[in-house]
């Protein structure tokens, strides 16, 4: 499985889901049916440019699928929170295998939002500002960590006018917290939240109940335009493969379906 996996990355030129997927793993009971499954598809990304980074790194999107049901994943926004890198890799595999799902769903992929934060292994981006604070919510609060103005940040800005662009009916977006993992919703997210619950064993955590995020992209997508966005909040530290393994159908169960 791990050479299917460099296999990919190699095919893809993705340097930075190569240097994450290549870590050690623990093994897992399904392994060996997941790693013949995996044999019968690979996807090679058709990388898109949507926009750089203060450091001239390329922020990149790839679409898979022609279905009507439009799902934007965000494989990250905080540089020292790249548990999802498995899931963002994998995703596109998993929904080649499922029967149709390319018929129902077009996936659009963002391999990661903040790829300078990445290198340096930072929360924030270059310029030390949470891009999950930038963003024109009706709760923003301006200040050296958030910016001084709703997307000031060409990152955030990228990743907004995407959003736009594309007028998902799902956005999902990987995060990672010290000491805990759960599903969090904003927008009318509440049913897929309980749902990816039910079939990965994350509680769901309602956005009021835990720490404010003035600007969020949480904020915006699901108060401002009134889109379903899940944040999955991944257990900080924990291996990236597993993760994946944890997530992956609920993750495909939201992604193909809506509410009904």
């Amino acid at each position: 499985m791990r050479a299917l996996l460099v296999l990919w990355a190699l095919l893809a030129g993705c340097a930075s889901f190569h240097r994450g997927i290549t870590g050690s793993r623990t093994a897992a009971a399904g392994d060996a049916n997941d790693a013949a499954a995996a044999r019968d598809a690979i996807w090679v990304p058709d990388w898109r440019p949507i926009g750089t980074s203060h450091q001239g790194q390329p922020l990149r999107m790839s679409r898979l699928g022609k279905g009507p049901r439009r799902v934007l994943w965000i494989g990250g926004i905080h540089g020292d929170e790249r548990e999802g890198r498995v899931a963002t890799a994998q995703l596109p595999i998993a929904l080649l295998r499922e029967p149709g799902a390319l018929e129902l769903v077009t996936l659009t992929i963002v391999e990661d939002v903040n790829p300078d934060g990445t290198t340096q292994g930072t929360r924030g981006n270059a310029h030390g500002v949470d891009l999950n604070r930038n963003y024109p919510a009706a709760n923003f609060r301006p200040s050296r960590f958030f910016g001084s103005r709703p997307l000031d940040q060409p990152e955030s800005k990228a990743l907004h006018d995407l959003i736009l662009d594309e007028r998902p009916h799902l956005v999902i977006v990987a995060h990672a917290w010290r000491g805990d993992h759960f599903v969090n919703f904003d927008g009318p997210a509440e049913a897929l939240a309980r749902r990816f619950s039910q079939l990965s064993g994350y509680r769901v955590q309602v956005s009021d109940d835990i720490a404010p995020t003035p600007g969020s992209l949480g904020s915006w997508v699901g108060g401002t335009l009134g889109v379903p966005i899940l944040t999955l909040e991944y257990l900080r530290g924990r291996d990236a493969w597993s993760a994946w393994l944890e997530t992956r159908a609920a993750i495909l169960s939201v992604v193909m379906r809506g509410e009904r």
